[in-house]
């Protein structure tokens, strides 16, 4: 087999417009799995956000969470790499958050935090099938570290803080949006390629042995990455300019179809 490992987004890539999983696609990864193909699905979510894809599967893959923050095994709960943002970084972005207005929303040991109970923070909850939890003594949250922070508010004040906020942040920070509403914010050795990078080290596959698979921005680190980077058709044209394929849209079973001409062919 040419290709060993392959790195798959969840939102407008695995799944289609109705939040499914379609019938061809799960049949045709359980098909190049049984084949010795290592499957791994990259979010920004956290494990308990993806925990509903684990079960359609009913495979133990490992999954790439938090755009890369985490790799963990989807049933056993192993973690195979993390990385945090320091306790200074997060306390600067949390406090920017503050400054701006957002709702931030903080992940520490795949606990949900928030700067504050609303509608957005409980909406994140829901999404994320996570109770959050208002922070109080931000100190002792952050202490060791964090995951990951996002900053959601409307389509257009992440937009402008998107554009702003880059030399408000240290060096050591990665920030891109994952949808128009939400900022987020991990360490800079956090990106779904270096997790996959670090992902091939652990099942020893090299990366001319992978194809990746997405649709927005945070996935391109992956598809420049990976041996083959793969866009989807509904991806925005400058991530379909740097892939090596364009495959079907997420409603046509794109997946499916690299699956099929890469991996099973």
């Amino acid at each position: 087999m040419k290709y060993k490992l392959m790195a798959v987004d969840v939102d407008g890539t695995l799944f289609n417009s109705n939040n499914e999983i379609s019938k061809e696609t799960k049949e045709a990864i359980a098909l190049a799995v049984d084949k010795g193909l290592i499957f791994t699905i990259c979010s920004g979510r956290p494990i308990q956000g993806v925990e509903g894809i684990i079960n359609k599967l009913e495979l133990d893959l490992p999954f790439i969470t938090y755009n890369g923050a985490m790799v963990v095994m989807g049933k056993s709960r192993e973690i195979l790499y993390e990385q945090k943002l320091s306790k200074e970084d997060a306390e600067n972005i949390i406090e920017l958050g503050n400054k701006f207005n957002v709702t931030v929303v903080v992940w520490v040991n795949n606990q949900l935090y928030v700067n504050r109970m609303d509608e957005k923070a409980q909406a994140y909850s829901k999404q994320s099938k996570t109770p959050p939890v208002v922070m109080q003594d931000i100190d002792s949250i952050i202490k060791d570290g964090v995951t990951k922070i996002l900053w959601y508010d409307e389509i257009e004040t992440i937009d402008r803080l998107e554009k702003e906020v880059g030399s408000m942040v240290s060096e050591n920070v990665n920030y891109h949006t994952s949808k128009p509403i939400f900022l987020e914010f991990v360490d800079k050795k956090a990106s779904k390629a270096i997790a996959m990078e670090k992902l091939g080290a652990h099942f020893g596959i090299g990366q001319k042995e992978m194809i990746a698979v997405g649709d927005g921005f945070n996935d391109l680190s992956m598809i420049q990455y990976a041996g083959l980077g793969v866009a989807m058709a509904n991806a925005k044209e400058e991530i379909k300019q740097k892939a090596d394929f364009v495959t079907l849209s997420n409603d046509e079973n794109g997946v499916a179809h690299v699956i099929n001409e890469f991996v099973l062919k």
